[in-house]
């Protein structure tokens, strides 16, 4: 049960996002689309003991490339999918309890959910990066293939 309600809400915060980035209305059950199967792989992978950063650089991986089909599909910018697709990823919770120990003078944890987040963050930023990279591969030998 709590999967279904952990979609649910991903799916909303993701389409509630791309309604504040002014995403186009049509586009706004894609873009809840792409963050519902981010989170989805992400706490799959969280569930069967992986780091939450190597779960964060897989899901934003699939994100990108979830977004870079739909993009093609529906003729639209991939930032509008991919921006609101990793809303779901981003480590705000993590960062809220860093601050919290900064104020608390609890220093040791404060750095070490600090180091966490930064990590998190990273690893979702390189995420996105790998896959538009690999697509540009393809793109490229898909160009070559044609042109022999």
């Amino acid at each position: 049960m709590t999967i279904i309600i952990n979609l649910m809400t991903s799916f909303i915060a993701a389409a509630a996002f791309g309604v504040i980035f002014n995403a186009p209305k049509k586009s706004l059950l894609q873009c809840g689309f792409v963050g519902m199967f981010g989170w989805l792989i992400y706490i799959s992978l969280v569930n069967h003991n992986h780091d939450a950063v190597l779960a964060s650089l897989i899901a934003a991986i699939f994100i990108s490339a979830i977004s870079q089909v739909f993009a093609k599909i529906y003729r639209t910018p991939i930032i509008i999918f991919s921006v609101a697709g990793i809303i779901p990823l981003v480590p705000g919770g993590i960062a809220y309890d860093a601050m919290r120990n900064f104020v608390e003078n609890d220093y040791n944890m404060a750095i070490q959910l600090a180091a966490r987040a930064f990590m998190i963050s990273g690893a979702i930023a390189v995420g996105l990066v790998i896959s538009e990279v690999i697509y540009q591969l393809i793109m490229k030998a898909r160009l070559k293939l044609k042109k022999a």
